[in-house]
């Protein structure tokens, strides 16, 4: 009872103690709606819709449908002390800081808004962007549209039975306090991973963040839930198929193409490691190496369009991994809302950026039999039914 006396007591003291708030708003805060850059800068570029456009990535007619999509998930009712962020500016707020990479200090003081509450709007709206647009701009593909995609890499990338690109990349972010290795990776940074499988028009189909920095490729692949429903058959994969001219070869399974960090598998197909290889093994290494490009391509169009991933990323981990989320999503959006002849596609150098990294190789294989005989098959028809003028000679 004693004891219940006294702790009720400096519980009594603390809250007499306790500092009253002076503001709710600094003063400064309060000219948001005169001097903040959404309601002075953003009103003056939306006279201007190439410069709108370098601003915040997307176009006004963009940034307005974007907006009727997530407005209402981001809206804010006002309160007694102070008049809530309208959505439009709320949006504006999470887009500049995704299009820029700068800090939330940098953001919060060009928008006249407090820090924490740059913190805030920033995982709030990046969470709503891919809840609003998840089911549009990447769907789970169903069967028809894995064979719409087999389709398009073999008529834009000449590899029959191609499904995707798969590849993983680091996501450089600040050591998460109390998180030991958990996040260090082999260049020596801290790191989530970025898991993802591409189409053959530069569009994410499967995207899986969060992994820890020190996990592999092909670790990634194995914790992820694309990998769990690939080995349970519940992706609704097309069924094998013949190669174009080559039926004495018989059906051939549907593909994923990789490097060589991931495991050689009967639906994952990986380069034969080593130099001065024979020249059937070198044709089928360009070749695949050329559908495997387009996810490198992808993720270079990601890090040129949104700079966040220029360099470390400096806010917790649950922020990150929505952010990312956020412009996989975004990139999908744009692809399939602007002009194609606006993106350019960047080299295969252009890809590595700061804040973006090659994910660990993989030494050990151990392909089942089977895996190594879909391999030869395709070895073989790339050399003979299936070459092309511009691959190496054998």
């Amino acid at each position: 009872m004693d004891d219940q006396v006294v702790a009720f007591g400096v519980a009594l003291l603390y809250l007499r103690r306790r500092r009253r708030r002076s503001v709710w708003v600094h003063a400064i805060l309060q000219a948001r709606q005169q001097l903040g850059e959404y309601h002075r800068l953003v009103q003056e570029l939306r006279l201007d819709d190439s410069r709108f456009q370098r601003y915040f990535r997307l176009d006004r007619d963009q940034f307005d449908s974007l907006l009727s999509k997530v407005g209402l998930r981001i809206a804010r009712q006002d309160t007694n002390y102070r008049r809530a962020i309208n959505a439009a500016e709320r949006l504006a707020i999470c887009l500049r800081f995704l299009a820029t990479g700068d800090s939330y200090r940098t953001i919060a003081f060009s928008y006249l808004v407090g820090v924490s509450t740059m913190a805030g709007i920033v995982g709030e709206v990046a969470r709503a962007i891919w809840d609003a647009l998840v089911q549009e701009v990447m769907p789970v593909p169903t069967t028809e549209d894995w064979r719409s995609i087999a389709t398009d890499f073999l008529h834009r990338w000449n590899f029959p039975n191609c499904l995707g690109s798969i590849d993983g990349k680091h996501v450089v972010i600040r050591a998460p306090d109390n998180s030991e290795s958990l996040f260090f990776n082999y260049k020596g940074t801290h790191s989530v991973v970025l898991l993802a499988v591409v189409d053959a028009q530069y569009c994410f189909r499967v995207v899986d963040v969060g992994s820890y920095g020190r996990t592999s490729d092909g670790g990634a692949l194995a914790n992820s839930p694309f990998s769990q429903a690939l080995r349970d058959g519940t992706l609704g994969l097309p069924q094998d198929a013949l190669l174009p001219g080559a039926e004495h070869l018989g059906p051939q399974p549907r593909v994923f193409v990789a490097d060589e960090a991931f495991r050689l598998r009967r639906d994952l197909m990986r380069p034969f490691p080593g130099h001065n290889l024979p020249g059937r093994q070198r044709i089928f290494n360009y070749r695949l190496s050329r559908a495997r490009l387009i996810v490198e391509n992808t993720f270079g169009i990601l890090t040129a369009q949104w700079r966040i991933y220029r360099g470390v990323i400096e806010i917790s981990p649950a922020n990150v991994d929505a952010c990312v989320k956020a412009t996989c999503v975004l990139h999908n959006f744009l692809r399939r809302s602007t002009n194609i002849t606006r993106m350019p596609i960047p080299s295969a150098g252009d890809v590595e950026a700061a804040g973006l990294q090659e994910v660990t190789r993989v030494g050990s294989n151990n392909a089942t039999r089977e895996a190594i005989r879909v391999r030869e098959k395709f070895m073989s028809y790339f050399s003979t039914e299936g070459t092309v003028p511009w691959q190496p000679v054998a």
